[in-house]
């Protein structure tokens, strides 16, 4: 996992010498929103107007922040309006790379970069901005016309797809409705940092003191959630939104990721009587299969994470059954 420093690509791992042990993430840095008719959004510039055929969606079917916007693509029905590609699982010491990494990974599931012929994600990156210094992350929207980055932070891409391409897709199909806003954003701030990215807090934090806190921070929340979906179908009530799939992308990796190789591992989401059948109804809504790929997920963490696992040797089970009938539909409607 490197970073590009003006413009110059370095092969290095996160440092938390200087923040006691802890991992702290980066901030995304392409923020700019495509809107329906190019009027600026919450942050950025304007002059992105939605139109079919003219953005690219870079994502790698591994990283859940990526996998997010690939599950709103397919429930907004914007296959044909949004073009998409993958970079490959296997994260060298280039980083994320297209379908020749070069680097002595699995290329399984990469993907050519059909909009540039790349070889590695960070020249993206470098084509909207020759001096970026940052890490070089997915998912990405990439603007055809004007060729640049429209943003890099998964939170905002999923709201534009959520509504900007409304006239191209399906409309009806709403995750952040209006009168649902402020409990969407309340519990989005409660799941975010402390099981999001606290399953990376437990795995990426190179001290007891950062791993325990965020630990005992993660399935303190896990117990919460487990008590909120005990009274009601998803997070917010009787309609599913996008706090539930912004939770679903990092509880499909749990068990078979985040449980043994992030040393979460005080329960399986399986242990759970309420997370874990929630977890199978998101699954199993129209779609959403075809955009998990647990043998990719698991090739990327094992493989990719060395300084995690220095053996890069990539664990069989554990076996899951996302098909298994769940139950949950008996406490509301979708």
């Amino acid at each position: 996992m490197g970073l590009l420093v003006d413009g110059k690509w370095h092969d290095n791992w996160y440092d938390t010498k200087s923040t006691g042990g802890r991992f702290v993430r980066s901030e995304s840095a392409f923020r700019n929103w495509v809107t329906a008719d190019g009027a600026p959004g919450p942050s950025g510039s304007g002059g992105f107007k939605a139109e079919p055929g003219r953005y690219h969606l870079y994502v790698s079917p591994s990283c859940p922040w990526a996998h997010r916007t690939a599950i709103f693509r397919a429930l907004k029905r914007l296959d044909e309006v949004i073009s998409m590609s993958c970079v490959g699982p296997s994260m060298g010491n280039r980083g994320w790379a297209f379908s020749e990494p070069g680097n002595g990974g699995n290329s399984y599931g990469a993907m050519a970069d059909p909009i540039h012929g790349a070889s590695y994600m960070y020249e993206v990156y470098l084509k909207a901005k020759s001096d970026y210094t940052g890490r070089v992350t997915v998912p990405v929207l990439w603007d055809k016309r004007l060729g640049t980055i429209v943003n890099n932070e998964s939170s905002e891409i999923i709201r534009m797809l959520n509504s900007a391409f409304d006239q191209w897709g399906d409309a009806a199909a709403d995750f952040y409705p209006r009168e649902l806003r402020e409990e969407i954003d309340r519990v989005n701030a409660i799941i975010y940092p402390n099981v999001n990215n606290g399953v990376y807090r437990c795995g990426f934090a190179s001290s007891q003191e950062a791993y325990e806190e965020a630990f005992d921070a993660l399935f303190a929340t896990l117990d919460e959630l487990e008590s909120r979906l005990s009274r009601q179908r998803y997070l917010t009530g009787a309609r599913l939104t996008e706090a539930d799939w912004r939770l679903f992308t990092t509880l499909v990796r749990f068990d078979p990721v985040y449980h043994g190789h992030f040393k979460c591992n005080l329960r399986r989401i399986a242990d759970y009587p309420n997370l874990w059948p929630y977890t199978r109804d998101l699954y199993q809504v129209p779609g959403v299969a075809e955009t998990v790929d647990i043998k990719q997920i698991k090739q990327h963490y094992y493989w990719s994470q060395v300084t995690v696992n220095p053996s890069r040797i990539v664990a069989k089970g554990p076996a899951i059954d996302f098909t298994a009938p769940h139950d949950r539909a008996r406490l509301g409607a979708h």
